[in-house]
Protein backbone atom coordinates (compact mmCIF):
# COMPACT_ATOMS: atom_id res chain seq x y z
CA UNK A 1 0.00 0.00 0.00
CA UNK A 2 1.38 3.36 -1.00
CA UNK A 3 1.47 5.63 1.78
CA UNK A 4 -0.38 9.50 2.00
CA UNK A 5 1.86 12.02 0.64
CA UNK A 6 2.15 15.18 2.35
CA UNK A 7 -0.54 17.10 1.23
CA UNK A 8 -3.14 15.10 3.55
CA UNK A 9 -1.01 16.22 6.71
CA UNK A 10 -2.13 20.04 5.88
CA UNK A 11 -5.47 21.22 5.66
CA UNK A 12 -5.91 20.90 1.57
CA UNK A 13 -8.85 19.32 0.13
CA UNK A 14 -6.68 18.45 -3.54
CA UNK A 15 -8.11 17.16 -6.37
CA UNK A 16 -6.84 13.91 -6.21
CA UNK A 17 -9.15 13.49 -2.67
CA UNK A 18 -12.13 14.32 -4.68
CA UNK A 19 -14.03 11.74 -6.02
CA UNK A 20 -14.56 12.21 -10.27
CA UNK A 21 -14.47 9.05 -12.05
CA UNK A 22 -17.90 7.86 -13.17
CA UNK A 23 -16.98 3.92 -12.91
CA UNK A 24 -15.86 4.50 -9.24
CA UNK A 25 -19.04 6.72 -8.38
CA UNK A 26 -21.07 3.58 -9.70
CA UNK A 27 -19.24 0.96 -8.47
CA UNK A 28 -19.53 2.86 -4.96
CA UNK A 29 -23.36 3.33 -5.49
CA UNK A 30 -23.96 -0.15 -6.52
CA UNK A 31 -21.57 -2.00 -4.14
CA UNK A 32 -20.73 0.22 -1.29
CA UNK A 33 -22.20 -0.41 2.07
CA UNK A 34 -24.13 2.75 3.54
CA UNK A 35 -25.37 4.07 6.70
CA UNK A 36 -27.24 7.04 7.88
CA UNK A 37 -25.90 9.76 10.45
CA UNK A 38 -28.34 12.82 10.43
CA UNK A 39 -28.44 14.71 8.05
CA UNK A 40 -25.88 13.02 5.73
CA UNK A 41 -26.17 9.20 4.27
CA UNK A 42 -22.58 7.87 3.90
CA UNK A 43 -21.92 5.40 1.60
CA UNK A 44 -18.22 3.69 2.04
CA UNK A 45 -16.29 0.96 -0.16
CA UNK A 46 -12.66 0.38 0.12
CA UNK A 47 -11.10 2.14 -3.08
CA UNK A 48 -9.87 -0.69 -5.44
CA UNK A 49 -7.12 1.73 -7.19
CA UNK A 50 -4.25 0.72 -5.64
CA UNK A 51 -2.69 3.90 -7.65
CA UNK A 52 -4.32 6.29 -5.28
CA UNK A 53 -3.45 6.51 -1.80
CA UNK A 54 -5.75 9.11 -0.43
CA UNK A 55 -9.73 8.91 0.51
CA UNK A 56 -11.47 9.73 -2.13
CA UNK A 57 -15.15 11.56 -1.10
CA UNK A 58 -17.86 12.77 -3.25
CA UNK A 59 -20.67 15.71 -1.99
CA UNK A 60 -24.22 15.47 -2.94
CA UNK A 61 -27.13 17.73 -2.43
CA UNK A 62 -30.58 16.81 -3.87
CA UNK A 63 -31.91 18.92 -6.30
CA UNK A 64 -35.15 17.95 -5.29
CA UNK A 65 -35.40 19.48 -2.25
CA UNK A 66 -33.22 22.58 -2.92
CA UNK A 67 -34.24 23.63 -6.42
CA UNK A 68 -32.00 27.14 -6.72
CA UNK A 69 -28.33 25.83 -7.46
CA UNK A 70 -26.92 28.47 -4.91
CA UNK A 71 -28.95 26.79 -2.17
CA UNK A 72 -27.43 23.51 -3.17
CA UNK A 73 -24.00 25.03 -3.59
CA UNK A 74 -23.85 26.94 -0.43
CA UNK A 75 -24.15 23.20 1.14
CA UNK A 76 -21.48 21.44 -1.05
CA UNK A 77 -18.73 23.96 0.11
CA UNK A 78 -19.98 24.49 3.90
CA UNK A 79 -19.67 20.13 3.91
CA UNK A 80 -16.07 20.80 1.76
CA UNK A 81 -14.87 22.93 4.52
CA UNK A 82 -16.11 21.05 7.01
CA UNK A 83 -15.02 17.12 5.71
CA UNK A 84 -11.13 19.85 4.41
CA UNK A 85 -10.50 20.85 8.21
CA UNK A 86 -11.78 17.24 9.69
CA UNK A 87 -10.09 14.95 7.55
CA UNK A 88 -7.76 14.24 9.93
CA UNK A 89 -9.62 12.30 11.85
CA UNK A 90 -9.82 9.63 9.59
CA UNK A 91 -6.16 9.97 8.52
CA UNK A 92 -4.92 9.63 12.12
CA UNK A 93 -6.59 6.26 12.56
CA UNK A 94 -4.84 3.19 12.43
CA UNK A 95 -7.50 0.72 11.87
CA UNK A 96 -8.20 2.51 7.96
CA UNK A 97 -5.28 1.49 6.55
CA UNK A 98 -6.51 1.09 2.70
CA UNK A 99 -7.94 4.29 1.07
CA UNK A 100 -11.88 4.32 1.12
CA UNK A 101 -14.29 6.17 -1.66
CA UNK A 102 -17.06 8.03 0.38
CA UNK A 103 -20.09 9.58 -0.65
CA UNK A 104 -21.64 12.15 1.83
CA UNK A 105 -25.29 12.48 0.05
CA UNK A 106 -27.33 15.75 2.30
CA UNK A 107 -30.20 14.62 3.20
CA UNK A 108 -31.94 17.49 5.73
CA UNK A 109 -34.79 19.48 4.46
CA UNK A 110 -33.15 23.25 5.19
CA UNK A 111 -30.15 24.97 4.84
CA UNK A 112 -27.88 24.25 7.54
CA UNK A 113 -25.25 26.89 9.50
CA UNK A 114 -21.54 25.67 9.29
CA UNK A 115 -21.32 24.62 12.67
CA UNK A 116 -24.30 22.39 12.51
CA UNK A 117 -22.50 20.45 9.39
CA UNK A 118 -18.88 20.53 11.13
CA UNK A 119 -20.49 18.73 14.37
CA UNK A 120 -22.37 16.36 12.26
CA UNK A 121 -19.64 15.91 9.65
CA UNK A 122 -17.18 15.06 12.89
CA UNK A 123 -19.63 12.80 14.16
CA UNK A 124 -20.16 10.78 10.60
CA UNK A 125 -16.28 10.57 10.76
CA UNK A 126 -16.17 9.14 13.52
CA UNK A 127 -18.73 6.48 12.50
CA UNK A 128 -17.53 5.84 9.61
CA UNK A 129 -14.36 4.30 11.19
CA UNK A 130 -16.04 2.26 13.41
CA UNK A 131 -18.03 0.55 10.32
CA UNK A 132 -14.69 0.26 8.18
CA UNK A 133 -13.35 -1.51 11.01
CA UNK A 134 -16.13 -3.82 11.01
CA UNK A 135 -16.10 -4.21 7.42
CA UNK A 136 -12.38 -5.33 7.74
CA UNK A 137 -13.27 -7.36 10.47
CA UNK A 138 -15.86 -9.57 8.82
Amino acid sequence: MLEPNTANLKYTFPKSERLHSKKLIQELFDKGSSFYSYPFKVLVLPNPDEDCPNHQVLISVSKRKFKRAVDRNLIKRRIRESYRLNKQILYSNENVKTPQLIAYIYTGKEIPTYQFIEVKLSKSLKRLIVEVEKANRS
